[in-house]
């Protein structure tokens, strides 16, 4: 056997280290799906929640504007509901009247906490 035909190699194979390199590089790339995905989660979390606030704050604004106008739960003041039973929502709201004029202004706010406090607001115009 000569020397010649002992270093002759199979160069179609892949060596150990292209095999760890190419390794590395697919459980990077895993590990960054695995971060995007927990971000996604959150994030529609979050939209939720918001969802949830805003048809809360809405309800209780459409339910506030329907009453008649010298209703007691229209007098001036702010109204804290408290939280909202099976919820993570606390919700209040607030009246002011122009005196000037024969209108009230009516703001509901909900409010919660996750990963901070966060609120959803809405106002409108109510007159006679």
């Amino acid at each position: 056997m000569s020397y010649r035909s002992i270093c002759i190699r199979n160069e179609n194979a892949f060596t150990l280290i292209e095999v760890l390199v190419g390794l590395v590089i697919l459980v990077i790339g895993l590990l960054v799906l695995a971060v995007m995905q927990i971000s996604a989660i959150k994030g529609s979390y979050f939209s939720s929640n918001v969802t949830q606030a805003t048809f809360l704050t809405q309800e209780r604004l459409e339910y506030l504007k329907n009453l008649p106008y010298n209703d007691s739960d229209l007098s001036s003041g702010q109204y804290n509901e408290g939280t909202i039973s099976g919820t993570i929502f606390s919700r209040q709201y607030d009246v002011t009247e122009d005196t000037a004029n024969p209108m009230k202004t009516i703001t509901v706010t909900v409010q919660w906490a996750d990963r901070g406090n966060h609120s959803v607001s809405i106002s409108t115009i109510r007159s006679k």
